[in-house]
């Protein structure tokens, strides 16, 4: 059991650091041309939308995407009301690794990882910047297929253990204990996309209900926000307004979707797929409802914020 819940932590650990290795690569690919892009792509809420979707799906991190954003903002080089549509679009994006785990992807991940050690070695050899930065995305990637297939079988053991599946069964029975679960998590993961990962994975050997799966997904939609609070810090007070946005986005669709977690289980059993599949589903379509509802009052939600924390400078 000792072993088992070791290889569970580890993978967990690896998932992450894996995830955080291709998103380093892929930056590196595009270096300094994605606040560039941000900022000249923001001028309407439907263009920031798709630009924080675009981005986001890149670098599979909505608290990325929208610290990058923080920074601009702080920077003099993007107006807050500017930043509504790409965190709205951030959180859209995101949700493309977990529906891409939910295929069976284990046969690249070695091709990849001989391939990207390949491509960092010829890297490190030509000195090409390029190069290296394409090792790493492809190395992330290989370390995220194999660190998932490690949880998956660390698993196996563990919910055999009394402790843990008694655990599980109080959490994943427990809408509010769930939610809060899944907050911590992502706030400690600085990571929904590792949180959602982990429940595809929990929700596979049956250690939770699919209820109990959509509590965590909300609570993690939530939890990532500490990111974004974190890079806001001492910042401008524009600033901070984008970070107060995010939360209160992130914040209201988990308390709106709370009351219907059952007829949301219910709809993503109805359209189908194994377990992962439908806890994949639950990220991807809580996120494209709430971005879906808050796009028409972008504006208004935006003068909101500015009331809740208006500028020093015009409360002066």
């Amino acid at each position: 059991m000792g072993w088992s819940l070791a290889g569970a932590v580890l993978s967990i650990v690896a998932f992450v650091s894996s995830l955080r290795v291709m998103r380093m690569g892929l930056e590196g690919l595009a270096k300094g041309r994605l606040p560039a892009l941000l900022r000249q792509c923001a001028g309407t809420t439907t263009r920031g939308l798709l630009t924080g979707t675009l981005v986001s799906a890149l670098l599979q991190s909505s608290a990325a995407v929208t610290a990058i954003t923080v920074g601009l903002v702080a920077g003099g080089n993007l107006a807050f009301r500017d930043t509504i549509g790409i965190i709205l679009g951030a959180n859209v994006g995101t949700t493309l690794t977990s529906q891409l785990l939910t295929f069976n992807l284990w046969q690249f991940a070695v091709p990849a990882l001989v391939l990207g050690l390949a491509a960092l070695l010829t890297g490190w050899l030509r000195r090409s910047a390029k190069l290296h930065c394409a090792g790493l995305a492809i190395v992330g990637f290989a370390g995220i297929m194999i660190a998932l297939e490690v949880l998956v079988a660390a698993l196996h053991p563990l919910a055999l253990t009394a402790w843990f599946s008694k655990w599980l069964a109080t959490a994943g029975s427990d809408p509010l204990l769930a939610l809060l679960t899944g907050c911590l998590a992502s706030a400690m993961l600085q990571s929904s996309t590792a949180t959602t990962v982990i429940t595809m994975a929990l929700a596979m050997d049956r250690l939770i209900p699919l209820e109990g799966a959509v509590c965590i997904i909300l609570g993690a939609n939530v939890g990532t926000c500490a990111t974004s609070v974190i890079a806001a810090i001492g910042q401008s007070r524009a600033a901070m307004q984008v970070a107060v946005a995010h939360v209160l986005l992130n914040v209201a669709g988990a308390v709106l979707a709370f009351p219907f977690v059952d007829a949301f289980a219910n709809l993503v059993t109805w359209i189908g797929g194994p377990a992962n599949r439908q806890v994949a589903n639950v990220h991807t379509i809580f996120n494209v409802v709430c971005t879906l509802l808050a796009w028409p009052i972008a504006a208004q939600f935006a003068r909101l914020v500015e009331r809740l924390l208006p500028d020093q400078r015009r409360a002066g």
